[in-house]
């Protein structure tokens, strides 16, 4: 007796990430190509920023630099999640936390969280230097944990067929 192949069972029992119409205004929306776009560069505004960071901490050398990536990964971050919200909106009928994104968006809240945080120690000087560095990296840890779901999202959506472009949101 042969067994079904491992993805035929697996698509047949999880919930598809789109519905037909929500996936046709997925590929029609513009802020899908917005989110295609800000995605990488926010990856890459972190990655920098993460080199940064750690130059600061290991040496004590390069605090603005650093400081300067920070508020350039979060500006990305804040425009990321208000453009995936709209794109949520579009394709779901709901700014956040529609069903298919809901834990998503929830970590994506901690994730602006620890970003904002950074923001208030900064600008009234809460914290030192180092501890600014160090919320930092927790905030890039969350940030890390979030891009991961959205990841996994989008091979979710390759698996329940057709090529996906979008809707990351963190």
């Amino acid at each position: 007796m042969t067994r079904p192949p491992e993805n035929s069972t697996r698509k047949s029992t999880r919930k598809a990430l789109y519905t037909a119409d929500e996936r046709a205004r997925r590929d029609s929306s513009p802020w899908t190509l917005v989110q295609g776009i800000l995605a990488p560069l926010q990856f890459l505004a972190f990655a920098v920023s993460l080199v940064l960071v750690a130059r600061y901490l290991l040496t004590g050398a390069g605090y603005e630099a650093a400081t300067v990536s920070i508020l350039v990964k979060t500006g990305f971050l804040y425009v990321i999640m208000v453009t995936g919200a709209i794109w949520e909106k579009v394709v779901y009928g709901q700014y956040l936390f529609a069903p298919a994104f809901f834990w998503e968006d929830v970590f994506s809240f901690l994730v602006i969280g620890l970003h904002t945080a950074y923001l208030w120690a900064l600008w009234t000087g809460a914290l030192s230097p180092t501890d600014l560095m160090l919320l930092a990296l927790a905030a890039y840890a969350a940030y890390v944990i979030n891009a991961v779901q959205f990841i996994l999202k989008l091979r979710h959506a390759r698996l329940d067929g057709g090529a996906d472009h979008g809707g990351v949101t963190a």
